[in-house]
């Protein structure tokens, strides 16, 4: 389902765009449309040319790689208000996929106009600088931990630790991460195979950092899987 938008009120939705001049987002909402996608369903994939500029205006989508022997490697889950794209300019063919892993509102603005607004407005190129940035800083701390220095049970910890931080609601039963998660979900986010992921999951769950129900997780104690991860000590509670 596709909407035109009328003014450009709905950029201001992601955060990044706020505070932008006035003409530029009057430029960018000129040629931009809102889509509702429903969960699983790709964006865009490696190797192709994107024609739009993709933002998360609710829900939240995966960007992944497919790695030699055919399974998917989760670079980042994204939620709301973050850039889709791997890449903006687009002197390149996109690198990953991208894939919505709940139904999804996505705010598309064509690829030429969003480049020629960039042309023009420096505030917005140095949104998309920084955010671009951040990412590269984030695929630095996944490269460390691939290294061999870091088991698979702190790999996960850090990840669902991250997870938590940015997609948790405290509750009872501890910080509930906002994403279903399978054991298949988490093996691609990881870059393992799936048995070695149960039983990863099952030593963190028997060690009482997480608890699973349902496709859902519960970090029951941040600070001890803070720990964990950092250190390799499962600390008492």
């Amino acid at each position: 389902m596709t909407g035109k938008m009328q003014t450009a009120d709905i950029l201001e939705e992601t955060g990044f765009f706020q505070k932008l001049n006035e003409s530029t987002l009057k430029e960018l909402a000129s040629g931009a449309c809102v889509c509702t996608y429903e969960r699983g369903e790709v964006l865009y994939r490696a190797k192709e040319e994107v024609r739009h500029i993709y933002f998360q205006l609710s829900g939240k989508s995966t960007l992944y790689n497919m790695t030699h022997n055919g399974s998917r490697k989760i670079i980042f889950i994204l939620g709301k208000g973050e850039l889709l794209n791997d890449h903006v300019l687009n002197e390149h063919k996109t690198s990953l996929f991208c894939e919505t892993i709940e139904k999804s509102r996505i705010l598309k603005i064509p690829a030429p106009s969003f480049l020629k607004a960039m042309e023009k407005d420096f505030a917005l190129t140095r949104r998309v600088i920084s955010v671009q940035e951040k990412k590269i800083w984030r695929l630095g701390h996944q490269l460390k931990n691939t290294m061999g220095s870091i088991y698979l049970e702190r790999k996960l910890a850090a990840k669902l630790w991250k997870l938590a931080r940015d997609f948790g609601k405290a509750g009872d039963r501890g910080i509930e991460i906002d994403i279903q998660m399978s054991v298949t979900f988490l093996a691609d986010l990881l870059g393992a195979p799936r048995e070695t992921t149960s039983r990863v999951c099952k030593n963190l769950t028997e060690h009482g950092l997480i608890t699973m129900e349902k496709k859902r997780i519960y970090i029951t104690d941040a600070d001890r899987m803070a720990c964990f991860y950092k250190t390799g000590r499962y600390e008492e509670g």
